[in-house]
């Protein structure tokens, strides 16, 4: 399994366990809320079912030391094997931790992921009125290939070839 430090010295991306559930759902929660007006319903991390993506290994947390407090959950990755490709299924930062680095460092994470089990590229999508997303992916190199409705909601995907 691919673990890692991010460019800040205090963030570490690690897989989830079950006594994250709780700290992923809330992360979910508050991420996505800013979208639910725009959509019309909750986008689909909202409601993904994050036990079983644990127990299956698919989830990532990163998270900062915090002194005597132990660890802060500042976002999650959800990610596998899909047709050949990395799918990154939903990445979200904490509202109050988003700025920090935590997201390109979990995306980064997704991509050196890819790499080391040999897979191409990685493939994601996001949701039409998440505005802010159609902007962020070219940045990071991705590359829009589709818009369609899917599961009830306008998706657009992106690709990133991996060298």
């Amino acid at each position: 399994m691919v673990e890692g430090k991010a460019e800040r010295s205090d963030l570490c991306i690690r897989p989830a366990q079950a006594a994250d559930l709780a700290a992923v759902t809330a992360c979910a929660e508050a991420a996505y809320a800013k979208y639910v007006a725009r959509i019309g319903k909750k986008p689909a991390p909202m409601v993904a079912d994050f036990a079983s993506q644990i127990a299956a290994g698919q989830v990532q947390v990163a998270v900062a030391q915090s002194g005597s407090a132990g660890e802060e959950l500042l976002g999650y990755v959800v990610c596998y094997p899909k047709d050949g490709q990395l799918h990154l299924e939903n990445v979200a930062v904490r509202p109050e931790a988003q700025g920090r680095g935590a997201g390109r460092a979990l995306i980064g994470f997704v991509e050196d992921k890819a790499k080391a089990e040999g897979l191409p590229a990685v493939e994601l999508y996001t949701n039409a009125k998440m505005t802010e997303n159609l902007a962020l992916y070219p940045a990071l190199g991705y590359r829009e290939t589709e818009r369609r409705t899917e599961d009830g909601f306008d998706r657009v995907f992106f690709i990133k070839e991996l060298t």
